[in-house]
């Protein structure tokens, strides 16, 4: 395998392993305290990525909120918020997205090659696509960011995203937030869908850290020998 960045995953989940409910509005896992957490951890990449499926749903900006801490970005030569970055097979994504249309950083889309052209056309200068061939591998993804220079990359989402890294092997630490109440909808979507993991009741991941916060818990998870602890 060729260099990739140094990858953690970041997810919330009820305590039945559920990352939303299946209503049209965002269900809330986290609280004040973990979202001021995250956006440190946002503040110290170089990427942030999520799938396309995210973008439609949760319409998110992924952006640094802290000023202090986008200003110490900028006073190490970078911009306020890192670049943003989303994979596409269909390439049904649109440019008013709060994902293209908030921040003035750079943005990748990694888009299959039937979709590559047309989602050309739509986003114009609003992100730079990139075709990956007749499928997007997360592989690939991993790879060419890494070329692109980015070191170190958060994984945001979704429930399909998150198992491709994963079970690729392409995760050196998970950071999940268990929230204290049960979703109890088998419709609703799951942290990740039916896989091989390479962690399993043989193997198991490595626990390196619990920290209440709140009513939620943050666990973080070593999956690598490349965890930076």
């Amino acid at each position: 395998m060729a260099e990739r960045p140094y990858t953690l995953l970041s997810c919330c989940m009820s305590i039945d392993g559920y990352i939303d409910d299946a209503g049209p509005g965002r269900l809330v896992l986290s609280n004040d305290s973990d979202f001021d957490r995250v956006d440190g951890v946002r503040a110290s990449c170089d990427a942030i990525l999520v799938g396309a499926a995210t973008i439609r749903a949760d319409n998110p900006r992924l952006l640094v909120r802290s000023p202090a801490l986008a200003d110490a970005r900028v006073a190490r030569g970078l911009t306020p918020s890192p670049v943003k970055v989303t994979v596409t097979d269909a390439g049904d994504l649109d440019p008013a997205a709060s994902f293209f249309a908030t921040g003035g950083g750079e943005k990748l889309v990694y888009c299959a090659s039937p979709s590559a052209s047309d989602l050309r056309r739509r986003l114009g200068a609003a992100a730079t696509v990139i075709d990956t061939g007749p499928r997007v591998s997360m592989e690939t993804v991993s790879e060419d960011l890494h070329a692109r220079g980015i070191r170190r990359l958060m994984v945001e989402g979704g429930g399909r995203v998150h198992t491709q890294f994963l079970a690729g092997g392409l995760a050196d630490e998970l950071q999940l937030v268990v929230a204290p109440f049960f979703v109890g909808d088998s419709g609703a979507p799951r942290l990740v869908g039916d896989a091989a993991f390479p962690w399993n009741a043989v193997r198991h991941a490595s626990l390196a850290q619990a920290v209440p916060m709140g009513d939620v818990v943050l666990l973080r998870y070593a999956l690598s020998d490349r965890f930076a602890g």
